[in-house]
């Protein structure tokens, strides 16, 4: 139990230092079981946040342990782990640059390799909704379909995966690639991956990419 908390607050910590989230905004979470997780709480700062300060809820809403309210994105986060059970971890930031997507409403292209192996393809824009709301969290869960990334229209981003350093890798990667685009535009035209090599690098990334075990 412990372990999984102190990985959401060594996460927090590298998001902060990434500048991928500034005060209290965007929210981590881990899947404890088929049922619950472990997500920050609503409001706090990051900077003094503890293990005992995350809250166990269960994907109804219902707080198991913590004496804090769950962060109030807790559908969204909720609602990854009920759609995706290929996901464990979901991480929420609102870096600069991929808002700047999100606020236009324009996917991110896929426009880089490493980009197109984590994500799986362009990162898109999810219908608006408030908030912590629970029709924001079903947009997102439409928008993301397959795919390691989301924007949340006129807010964030939000990354998923089976791991937490994974999950923030997708954010961290997504980061880049919406900042490499905007500067690409100043160039000229962004010219896309192909359909074809996007699939070959997910599948790649996917199942062959990293160290071989012996």
């Amino acid at each position: 139990m412990s372990d999984k908390r102190e990985e959401i607050l060594h996460i927090i910590r590298q998001m902060c230092e990434d500048n991928l989230v500034l005060g209290t905004w965007g929210n981590v979470s881990v899947r404890n079981d088929e049922a619950s997780m472990w997500i920050t709480p609503s409001g706090m700062d990051y900077g003094s946040l503890c293990v005992d300060d995350l809250v166990h809820i269960s994907f109804s809403g219902k707080v198991l342990k913590g004496r804090w309210k769950p962060s109030s994105e807790w559908m969204l986060h909720a609602a990854v782990y009920e759609g995706r059970h290929d996901c464990a971890a979901v991480v929420h930031t609102h870096s600069t640059y991929a808002t700047a997507f999100a606020v236009a409403r324009v996917a991110i292209p896929p426009v880089v390799e490493d980009c197109a192996q984590v994500v799986g393809g362009s990162v898109d824009v999810a219908e608006y909704a408030l908030p912590g709301t629970e029709q924001l969290a079903k947009n997102a869960l439409s928008a993301l379909a397959d795919k390691s990334a989301v924007l949340l229209a006129n807010h964030g981003l939000v990354g998923v995966a089976p791991t937490l350093s994974e999950a923030l890798k997708v954010c961290r990667i997504v980061e880049k690639t919406a900042q490499t685009v905007l500067y690409a535009k100043m160039l000229g035209p962004v010219k896309n991956l192909s359909e074809e090599d996007i699939r070959d690098m997910r599948r790649f990334y996917l199942n062959s990419y990293g160290p071989e075990t012996s």
